[in-house]
């Protein structure tokens, strides 16, 4: 075992030794208070003696040491949630849930109780007015959010609001509750609004509340059966109207023309007999008889003029 003696511990105690190793602590704080890192879903706002003076962007960054300078790193990328009504306990597979009823419980249009529980998603925007505009953001987040659906669902009856105004309700919240946060200059932007659960209070009411939402969407069902039968007929018999007028315009100009053509082919010979009634007549009577026995066979001609001539007929009938 060896002992050091106060003449051994200042032998190692040089001025050197003690300069070097406050050397070093004076450059471990001033890399430690110099030099941080932004992660690629953040920016950091920057101050000097607590004023801002810039923001930076993700990566290796460096800021005047010793705290003169100080960093605040803000998610702007990541969209972020905020619950109404219940929390998520865990997630996944298998989630779990706890209701937070105080805060979903509102009175409707009509005067009837409605449990709604919904979900707002939000993106930081402006990293300085969210840093230092609004002390409480959250806080203030969920009051805004609460106010304005608690007035949307107090314009509506409950019906309404079960059935065909949830995507007003929903797109309304999203612009009102953007027009207040500008007015706050909170620096966010909410970008969706989700009524998740609409019920009524429980028991006996919310089963017939319940049994009315089936039948309402039922009714919609139907309804868009018929519209889909609707558009499947419709345009089949429209085209086949269509098809039967373009076929009797087709017979139309057909018979048209072939009158036209018969009424020309009669002038002409009209003119013809004109010029030689007999030659005419006689080659009409011709045309005529060569249309009638045209699809005759075996047929012979005999001119009744001729009185001291015996036709002799083939009797074996060509053979």
């Amino acid at each position: 075992m060896e002992y050091f003696s106060p003449q051994k511990v200042k032998k190692y105690l040089t001025p050197t030794i003690i300069s070097l190793v406050i050397g070093g602590i004076f450059l471990i704080i001033l890399l430690a208070t110099s030099v941080f890192i932004v992660d690629q879903t953040e920016e950091a706002v920057i101050t000097r003696f607590g004023r801002y003076i810039g923001t930076k962007g993700p990566g290796l960054q460096f800021k005047l040491p010793f705290g003169i300078d100080q960093n605040y790193t803000v998610n702007v990328r990541t969209v972020q949630t905020e619950e109404f009504g219940y929390r998520t306990l865990r997630s996944g597979s298998s989630p779990a849930y706890a209701s937070q009823a105080g805060e979903s419980v509102m009175l409707t249009g009509d005067l009837n109780i409605v449990d709604v529980e919904w979900i707002i998603q939000y993106r930081v925007e402006d990293p300085k007015a969210w840093t230092f505009n609004v002390y409480e953001r959250i806080p203030t987040i969920r009051d805004v959010s609460r106010s304005v659906i608690n007035m949307l669902v107090g314009d509506r009856a409950i019906m309404n609001i079960m059935g065909s105004e949830r995507s007003a309700i929903e797109s309304e919240g999203i612009r009102l509750m953007n027009e207040t946060f500008r007015g706050y200059n909170l620096g966010i932007n909410v970008i969706a609004v989700r009524l998740q659960n609409v019920l009524p209070p429980g028991g006996v009411v919310q089963q017939a509340f319940e049994d009315v939402n089936r039948a309402m969407q039922d009714r919609e069902r139907l309804v868009n059966e018929g519209q889909q039968v609707y558009n499947e007929q419709i345009p089949r018999t429209r085209g086949e109207a269509e098809r039967l007028v373009q076929v009797a315009q087709g017979y139309a100009t057909e018979r048209v023309n072939k009158a036209r053509g018969d009424v020309a082919r009669f002038n002409s010979v009209l003119e013809e007999y004109q010029r030689a009634p007999a030659v005419t007549r006689q080659r009409l009577y011709y045309e005529m008889m060569e249309e009638v026995f045209k699809d005759k066979e075996g047929t012979a001609l005999v001119d009744h003029n001729l009185r001291n001539f015996l036709p002799m007929l083939n009797l074996e009938g060509g053979r």
